[in-house]
């Protein structure tokens, strides 16, 4: 019997937490899986430990494994691969699927413009700072210049800035910074995160403080939104097309 298992990352703040576990099972009925469970990589419940064992204690002889991150960054090339080998030893041939993160795809962009014109009117001189989570992997910033490359090509602004919270420069604070010393009469602050959490938290903080003569607006989290909610069952299609991960007993 298969199971879709969908691992999220995790916040200390419960109602971010809670955002993801109502994101997926909004996305559920869009994938036909008997079993479909959800864990936390880390700072919430259940771990991902407790998930594969649900699966299992349910029936599942299967697994899919489904990272529901952004990007591909350490924690889906290391630190979830790292977990589920580990919860993998109590269970003895059962075969584990393992598939990838949202990653960039141009419709995610259209999400980011929607969450701006929900702010205010976008003027054609606006001025937008994307701001990613940050990591140390190198594909991070990589990937978030493709982000901007996308997003520039369908917005057609021309002042679009990049800023990371963590493990990335430049610092979210310091590009912030930047963007405002130009004085543009709009700026807009778009969080490139699904959920709200510690992140959002800060980026509030920091909005409020910022001096510039124009108007900043701090636009809402990516969310719960259909088109993403396509893109993962998109993701648990593929990756139930992938080989079984085999890990050593």
């Amino acid at each position: 019997m298969k199971a879709i298992l969908y691992i999220c990352h995790g916040t200390r703040i419960k109602e971010g937490a809670q955002q993801a576990a109502d994101f997926i099972r909004e996305t559920m009925p869009l994938i036909d899986a008997p079993i479909q469970e959800i864990c936390y990589l880390e700072l919430s419940k259940p771990s991902i430990e407790e998930g594969l064992k649900t699966c299992v204690e349910k029936g599942a002889t299967e697994v899919v494994a489904i990272p529901f991150l952004l990007l591909t960054a350490g924690h889906a090339k290391k630190d979830i691969p790292e977990e589920l080998a580990n919860a993998a030893q109590h269970y003895p041939g059962l075969l584990i699927r393992y598939g990838r993160p949202l990653g960039v795809h141009d419709h995610i962009v259209e999400v980011l413009v929607e969450r701006m014109q929900k702010a205010a009117p976008i003027h054609s001189d606006a001025a937008v700072l994307l701001v990613g989570r940050g990591s140390s992997d190198p594909a991070t910033k990589e990937d978030f210049a493709e982000i901007r490359h996308l997003f520039k090509e369908k917005t057609k602004l021309s002042n679009v800035y990049l800023g990371y919270m963590a493990a990335c420069e430049p610092a979210f604070e310091d590009a912030l910074r930047q963007a405002a010393a130009e004085n543009p009469k709009q700026l807009f602050v778009v969080p490139y995160l699904l959920f709200t959490g510690v992140l959002t938290k800060q980026m509030q903080r920091a909005v409020k403080k910022v001096e510039t003569a124009g108007e900043v607006y701090l636009c809402q989290h990516l969310g719960y939104d259909p088109i993403i909610s396509q893109i993962l069952a998109e993701r648990v299609k593929e990756a139930c097309l992938e080989e079984p991960i085999c890990f050593p007993s």
